[in-house]
């Protein structure tokens, strides 16, 4: 009974903890799926694959696809614990369709993405590369549905042509970004659309439904191990959703290279991968790395006292620390492709080598029990580290908001200028992670390579 008294008091200040979850894990997916794969065999110099819409591709296998996401439905209901099951009248049937608007409209829903979503013909350029795109350069609101200011600022989008050659490599590399540009925001019920009303989702479970990105957690996070008096505590935080989009989009893009679109075979494996690469960050994996159960407790106790201090120092370090961590890892990257090729320790980590000969084989349960729950177990260690290494201002000021203030920070370069060592510090942070990013990323690929065809 006491177990249980302490673990409903806990609720509120859990809840408040996965408000402020930032929904991004990585910055640009695209920079670190391009390294994890460039070099893997019997992929990277695959044969081009034709660019095409999603309404040509849904036109030709329509009545297929039925059967296809019936069978998914199916598989989600058995093995998602907690899944909210589609409703019936969001079951994609072709008959009828009398417009390619009609059928996407109709696909899109019974996926349950925002409706709005361009899925534009695109490629995203990968510094010192050229993979493709011989159009005109993108915008991001052609891209994505969230502001420009929400896309990072070094990517480079180019228009691709229906029927425009391009190399799977830098399909897949660019799709691996494109859910975190609106597909998942927006769809539960009580986010006030129209869809979300529809969906059949439930009320969002955690995250912060004001923020124009932060419906999206839910689906981008897996709390999968934590313990049993924080489950106890908070049920919620048992719905979450990659395996969900992961089994979709991994059963979408078998089916697509089975029928020869071998580009939408590509562009879905990329989404697959997006949320794969999500539970490989730490903070996706964890509520609050760093932050014992008891010490949870014991912060819930103060505020249900009115003292609400040591609640709010925890929700807003946890924030700074995460996206302080993603923050380095991206300017780190993009620092070491502006180097000679391969010089980099990031870029030597994606591509693993012979410490990684041994690849692990991809299943339905790896997302869970292999993926998260590494970075589930490095969480503590790396909040730890980033401590240590990053300025304090940044990671130890519960009055900074990295979120809010530090638009326009490149910590690898202050850290090259300030603290040489503290970056060699968080360089030997982050390369595992990437190590595991692209580890997971080759995981994948290669077991859909030998499904596919």
């Amino acid at each position: 009974m006491r177990f249980m008294s302490d673990a409903v008091r806990a609720v509120p200040v859990l809840l408040a903890c996965t408000m402020a979850v930032p929904a991004f894990a990585w910055s640009n997916h695209t920079l670190s799926t391009w390294q994890a794969l460039k070099d893997v065999p019997g992929f990277a110099q695959r044969e081009p694959v034709k660019a095409e819409t999603l309404e040509a591709f849904l036109a030709a296998e329509a009545v297929r696809l039925e059967a296809v996401l019936d069978e998914q439905e199916r598989w989600a209901r058995e093995h998602v614990p907690t899944y909210p099951p589609r409703p019936d009248a969001l079951r994609f049937v072709a008959a009828g369709a009398a417009t390619p608007a009609e059928l996407r409209r109709r696909f899109l829903a019974a996926i349950r993405i925002a409706p709005d979503v361009p899925l534009a013909l695109f490629v995203q350029r990968v510094p010192g590369q050229a993979p493709g795109g011989s159009g005109a350069a993108l915008a991001g609101s052609q891209v994505s549905t969230l502001a420009d200011d929400e896309v990072v600022g070094e990517t480079r989008y180019f228009a691709l042509s229906e029927g425009e050659s391009v190399s799977p490599l830098a399909v897949v590399a660019t799709a691996s970004d494109e859910p975190d540009y609106g597909l998942d925001i927006g769809v539960w019920e009580d986010n006030d659309t129209a869809h979300g009303r529809a969906y059949g989702l439930g009320k969002q479970p955690f995250g912060n439904p004001a923020l124009s990105f932060g419906t999206q957690a839910p689906f981008h996070m897996g709390f999968y191990n934590e313990s049993a008096i924080v489950y106890a505590a908070a049920g919620f935080l048992k719905r979450t959703y990659p395996e969900y989009r992961i089994h979709l989009y991994r059963t979408l893009a078998l089916h697509a290279l089975r029928t020869g679109h071998d580009y939408w075979g590509w562009r879905f494996a990329g989404w697959a991968l997006h949320y794969i690469q999500d539970l490989a960050q730490p903070y996706h994996a964890r509520v609050l790395p760093g932050v014992s159960t008891l010490r949870m407790l014991w912060i819930n106790a103060l505020d249900l006292m009115g003292r609400p201090d040591a609640k709010n120092r925890a929700i807003t370090l946890v924030s700074n620390r995460h996206l302080a961590l993603e923050n380095f890892q991206r300017t780190a990257l993009l620092a070491e492709y502006r180097e000679p090729a391969g010089a980099g320790p990031l870029l030597r980590a994606l591509a693993g080598g012979a410490a990684q000969a041994a690849q692990p084989t991809f299943g339905d349960d790896s997302p869970r029990v292999v993926v998260a729950r590494h970075s589930a177990d490095a969480a503590d260690a790396v909040d730890r580290a980033v401590t240590r290494a990053l300025p304090a201002k940044y990671v130890d000021d519960p009055g900074f908001e990295f979120g809010v203030d530090a638009r326009g920070i490149d910590l690898y370069a202050q850290l090259g200028t300030s603290a040489p060592a503290a970056r060699d510090a968080m360089t030997a942070v982050v390369a595992p992670l990437m190590s595991e990013f692209g580890l997971h990323t080759r995981s994948f690929v290669r077991a859909l390579t030998a499904s596919g065809r």
